[in-house]
């Protein structure tokens, strides 16, 4: 690196900021100017500091990394964000690219990979570790938000009966319920189901959780 880079820590764990820390004192022109230990802190270190990028822990505790990440970029879109985490899950790394993330990699990542991450989302690429792929988080992505549209153009009608099938509620209980026949209720599920691309009882009790139509 021709310059100096300021990087803060975003680690709820100690010993992992301790680790990063060795990885990262070797480097002349690197700095780490602060740790944090949860998302609140993170937020606060980055208006006082200003660091060049952030290595942003997902799972922390008083705001995750995800909401940390987005405030941030809402922020002071010009600070750079590095997930690590043990996470490589699409979903996990497609909630935080969505949040404005600049790169994503797992926390066993070695110096060599470490600065390879920093260097590219500071010459403002994209990263992602070895065994993720860059067309399936974007792939993700495209369907978390095309699915957020069509949900947004749900009835109330099936609102409520997504957040009783979620529920646990059969078609026949359903239909009780809201005075409506079986047959009435089977086809507000099969519109449903082709609205929001989903498949089965489980996947819509899924989307039921994260549109807040219903308490996890």
């Amino acid at each position: 690196m021709s310059m100096s880079v300021r990087i803060l820590i975003a680690e709820d764990q100690r010993l992992i900021r301790a680790g990063l820390r060795a990885l990262l004192a070797s480097e002349p022109d690197v700095e780490v100017v602060g740790e944090a230990e949860d998302g609140v802190e993170t937020i606060r270190m980055v208006a006082s500091l200003l660091p060049d990028i952030v290595l942003m822990d997902l799972s922390m505790p008083r705001m995750s990394g995800v909401d940390a990440t987005r405030e941030i970029k809402q922020r002071w879109p010009q600070v750079r964000i590095l997930v690590l985490t043990v996470s490589d899950s699409e979903q996990k790394i497609a909630e935080a690219m969505r949040a404005g993330a600049d790169g994503y990699t797992l926390k066993q990542i070695d110096r060599v990979g470490l600065l390879l991450a920093i260097r590219t989302v500071l010459a403002g690429g994209r990263y992602f570790s070895e065994g993720i792929s860059e067309a399936d988080v974007n792939r993700y992505i495209g369907d978390s938000e095309d699915r957020e549209t069509a949900g947004n153009t749900l009835t109330a009608r099936e609102r409520q009966i997504i957040k009783l099938v979620a529920e646990g509620f059969r078609n026949r209980q359903i239909s009780e319920q809201l005075f409506i026949s079986v047959k009435t209720v089977e086809n507000h599920r099969a519109n449903l189901m082709r609205k929001l691309d989903l498949h089965n009882a489980a996947e819509l009790t899924s989307y039921a959780i994260k549109s807040n139509l219903i308490e996890s």
